[in-house]
């Protein structure tokens, strides 16, 4: 009986480190590995939609979300806690706004094509995280 229960504290003992370290976990939107993919991926949407002569590269977009999600995941993340987090509109619009920012710094406003086409070159030239994720078509 006395192993049955220093066995079972044990358990119990283990499940709150766990929950503990998980509790520890800083919230999404402050997961700067995890923010910096994410605001690359808003970047590169932003150019490729106001740029007629830039598209995403799909296949590479695709590929590096799941192992995002994978990083997330492994760094102890949940999937509601992910999923929770990519439907967020507040957060989406801090990375949206971080995007617009980003883009504005190097004089493409929205409307601007060229402006885009060329920070989207500029992107792609340099092998970017941004540029990764774009092709000239």
């Amino acid at each position: 009986m006395r192993h049955l229960i220093a066995t079972a504290l044990g358990i119990v003992l283990f499940a709150l480190a766990l929950g503990g370290a998980a509790g520890a976990l800083p919230p999404l939107a402050q997961n700067k590995p995890i923010n910096d993919q994410l605001f690359a991926a808003a970047v590169g949407d932003r150019i490729r939609k106001e740029c007629p002569e830039i598209s995403a590269r799909l296949w590479v977009v695709m590929r590096k979300a799941q192992a995002l999600e994978r990083y997330a995941l492994d760094q102890g993340y949940t999937q509601a806690q992910i999923d929770a987090y990519t439907a967020s509109d507040p957060d989406k619009k801090r990375l949206e706004a971080r995007a617009l920012a980003y883009l504005a710094e190097r004089s493409a406003r929205p409307g601007d094509a060229e402006a885009h086409c060329r920070v989207g070159r500029a992107e792609i030239a340099a092998k970017s995280p941004i540029g990764e994720l774009l092709r000239s078509r």
